[in-house]
């Protein structure tokens, strides 16, 4: 779709006054047959408006996309994660920041694999084997799948099924995994595995037996779990269209195979916004002074196919309730490696941490490489509450 420029207003101006015009625009001649000068005046208060307006766009936006993106690519050296790396999810253990991002190979399916960094920018070091891949009952699905035609439903290039789009949420000890389990068809269900926060240092990978949490027959993706108890209860946001649904539990152990969470979305185009369709949460909440920060994908009708981040701020006590809401995109899909792979357009993030005060947006671009962007999130929170357009800055040239 093509959008048209708005007009540009012109400034209202009129002969005389004590501003000289500038250039090589003729003036009206006078009764000696000499040209006048034309001096403009302008309207009162359309300086100030003038370098306020400046003084907007000079100001940096609080969000920027790592210079050196993306952080993680393909490695055609291994079979397993050889076509894409993407949308990682993230979790910090006080001293280094575990990634776990979907990986397709040779075989188009889909299983998690490991990098960790130390300063959250730089990979310093990348697992030569998958971390995760699917079992249980997910497995036994998959594997009657395998021999199957292609998907009637389109997962990322993930043909053949597997474990997508990680979410990782710290709880004291234990790291708590929400993924999307594909049978490689028609089915994508929300599981729920966890591993010990040790295990995760040392790569032990003593993931426990996963369990659906979503019901059967139905479609479900974006699913997360908050860092910490609210009202003493566990909380899992699985829905923000056309209202943010949290569902709570006791305890996590609740989902045995046949206990489910029963979510709804609506697809309805909500018009005049950025974020007409919304697709679902990105990473689990942050939890700030100010509520809990919760970042979203969304489409906008007047720009299709085109995958861009958004900010709500939600309460504290009652997350259903949003407080702010980002009134312009904080991140589009604007660099050659968010345009260049399998899905042209799309930024998709699963997982943020906070390092020393920044915040850090690990998201995945064209469906097929790693990347970072990073706020001050006490001026991330300060632009969306002012203003709801906490926007990212461009990546600086390498």
């Amino acid at each position: 779709m093509v959008r048209k420029k708005p007009a540009r207003k012109k400034a209202a101006f009129a002969v005389g006054g004590k501003r000289k015009k500038t250039g090589k625009t003729p003036g009206k001649k006078n009764s000696a047959g000499k040209k006048k000068k034309l001096v403009l005046k302008f309207k009162p208060g359309f300086r100030a408006s003038f370098r306020s307006a400046r003084r907007a766009r000079r100001k940096q936006p609080p969000l920027e996309k790592f210079e050196r993106n993306p952080i993680i690519q393909p490695n055609e050296k291994r079979a397993w994660e050889s076509k894409a790396t993407f949308n990682p999810g993230a979790v910090h253990d006080d001293e280094r920041v575990h990634l776990l991002y979907r990986a397709i190979g040779d075989n188009d399916a889909s299983v998690l694999g490991y990098a960790v960094s130390d300063n959250g920018l730089d990979i310093d070091e990348r697992s030569a084997y998958p971390a995760y891949v699917l079992s249980g009952t997910a497995a036994d699905a998959f594997k009657k799948r395998l021999e199957m035609p292609k998907a009637l439903y389109d997962s990322g290039g993930g043909w053949n099924g597997g474990c997508e789009d990680p979410r990782l949420t710290r709880i004291g000890d234990t790291v708590y995994m929400l993924y999307t389990a594909f049978d490689g068809w028609a089915s994508l269900r929300i599981a729920l595995t966890s591993i010990g926060l040790e295990d995760l240092r040392n790569k032990t990978w003593n993931w426990k037996a996963p369990v659906f949490i979503s019901p059967p027959g139905e479609i479900h993706k974006n699913w997360v779990l908050f860092p910490e108890k609210i009202k003493g209860k566990y909380a899992i946001l699985h829905s923000i269209s056309p209202e943010i649904l949290v569902d709570y539990v006791e305890s996590l152990d609740e989902f045995d195979g046949k206990k489910y969470i029963r979510s709804r979305r609506s697809d309805a185009l909500a018009k005049g916004r950025w974020d007409s369709y919304i697709r679902g949460a990105g990473p689990p909440p942050i939890k700030t002074k100010d509520g809990w920060l919760l970042l979203y994908h969304a489409i906008d009708r007047r720009d299709p196919g085109r995958y861009k981040l958004g900010a709500m701020l939600l309460d504290l006590g009652d997350p259903k309730k949003i407080l702010y809401r980002s009134q312009e995109p904080i991140l589009e899909p604007d660099e050659f490696y968010e345009n260049s792979g399998f899905k042209a357009g799309v930024v998709y993030s699963c997982g943020a941490v906070m390092i020393g005060g920044m915040l850090h947006v690990y998201y995945g671009g064209a469906d097929s490489v790693a990347c970072v962007a990073t706020a001050d999130l006490k001026e991330f929170l300060s632009e969306l509450k002012r203003t709801g357009s906490p926007k990212m800055k461009r990546a600086r040239k390498r």
